[in-house]
């Protein structure tokens, strides 16, 4: 089905792999209506994907071996279909899945995709239960948040980044690396591939050796890259607050753009107010936080300069965009840990908001494999996908590839 705008011209979505894309948008007078009831959910579909790693990347105290997504697809009365996949969770995958069917389908089959706070509100029960990791259900709301924000961006033709603000099309974009078990040489040549890929920086894996021996392999990194490369560092809560001001120090006159998550978790908000007050350096928090008030503490506290809240962990855009405005009130700066293909759209469409983050292929296939239609990279910038909702187009010989699980809930 087609439409037209408010000008009268045609509306046609492009197709996404393997599903018919329609709008339910129509052209009243000079104005753009739509049918809340075309949006009625009928129908949630998950293929849960698991691709092994060549290797097992390590960080200060993880390590992974398998890169996971789940891809939620929503069937509307219309037929307009959102599709996305979001999250990165291995071994509880099959957990996010079941909360996602026996949970959580069962409230939005009926609603309108057209309501998304709604439908967020309708799903929150599933975060109530004592006994079970709030997280996990907050990661399956996620999936269901980002596919019906989808929907409604394909209801009215729309990218998302243009529905939520467009406050630009492109944004730089950074690769995460510099993980532990390669010597100076190798690790040098793999800083400079990232140059020669076109990002505009590179985050930093540190926080699993000494401060010393962190601040050599930065030190490292930056003569690899030379000075217009930005650098930020990612301790992923790996150091005291002793050894996150001594790292710093030793970094000091290396540029570093951002210090992210310097410090152990069990002090965190007053460890990082104390190593931005001794350093100097920009603190980078937020992906550990899932709510709207553990932000909030981590702004009171002066605790961060930049928040990485991430969608994925948390229940979706609509709650990431609270916290956009709440950061926004501060002064602080809004980043999105991992995730561009939704990060994008998020960061792009406020003033606000920093660098899109991705990783090599090698450590992410999913990124570089499933997204088909995925914008080159160039001069550092990545350009924002131009069709309606996450503008995502699936592979669907990865899917087959790639899929350990599959399942459908409807009426």
């Amino acid at each position: 089905m087609t439409t037209g705008d408010a000008a009268g011209r045609t509306i046609q979505p492009p197709a996404i792999v393997g599903v018919e894309v329609r709008t339910t948008a129509r052209a009243v007078g000079s104005v753009l209506r739509l049918d809340d009831t075309e949006l009625t959910i009928e129908r949630v579909e998950t293929i849960a994907l698991r691709v092994p790693l060549k290797k097992r990347y390590s960080g200060s105290a993880y390590s992974m071996v398998n890169r996971c997504t789940i891809v939620t697809r929503l069937y509307t009365r219309g037929g307009v279909v959102g599709e996305v996949y979001t999250g990165d969770t291995d071994a509880e995958q099959d957990v996010i899945v079941r909360i996602i069917h026996e949970e959580l389908a069962p409230a939005l089959i009926g609603r309108s995709a057209m309501d998304p706070e709604g439908c967020a509100l309708a799903m929150q029960p599933a975060t109530y239960d004592i006994l079970r990791d709030r997280g996990l259900a907050l990661q399956a709301i996620a999936c269901l948040d980002a596919a019906i924000w989808d929907t409604f961006g394909k209801a009215v033709g729309l990218p998302l980044f243009r529905l939520w603000g467009a406050s630009r099309a492109a944004l730089p974009i950074i690769i995460i690396g510099g993980y532990y078990g390669l010597d100076a040489r190798d690790l040098a040549a793999q800083m400079a591939r990232y140059v020669e890929m076109g990002v505009a920086g590179c985050k930093f894996k540190i926080g699993g050796a000494s401060p010393a021996e962190d601040a050599a392999r930065v030190r490292v990194a930056r003569a690899a890259v030379g000075d217009d490369f930005v650098l930020m560092v990612d301790a992923n809560q790996g150091y005291t607050r002793d050894q996150a001001v001594e790292f710093a120090r030793r970094a000091a006159d290396l540029n570093i753009r951002w210090f992210e998550e310097p410090c152990r978790w069990y002090n965190d908000r007053r460890w990082m107010r104390d190593v931005r007050y001794a350093t100097g350096i920009p603190v980078t928090a937020g992906q550990s936080e899932f709510t709207v008030a553990g932000v909030r503490d981590l702004i009171v506290d002066g605790a961060i300069d930049v928040c990485n809240f991430d969608s994925s962990w948390s229940g979706g855009p609509t709650v990431w965009r609270r916290v956009a405005g709440l950061a926004a009130a501060f002064g602080v700066e809004m980043g999105h840990h991992e995730e561009p293909q939704v990060a994008a759209h998020l960061l792009a469409s406020i003033p606000h908001g920093t660098y899109v983050e991705c990783f090599d292929p090698d450590r992410d296939p999913i990124f570089w494999g499933l997204f088909a239609n995925r914008p080159a990279i160039r001069d550092g910038a990545y350009a924002l996908p131009d069709g309606p909702g996450f503008g995502i187009e699936l592979d669907g010989d990865f899917i087959a590839r790639y899929t350990v699980g599959s399942r459908g809930t409807e009426r």
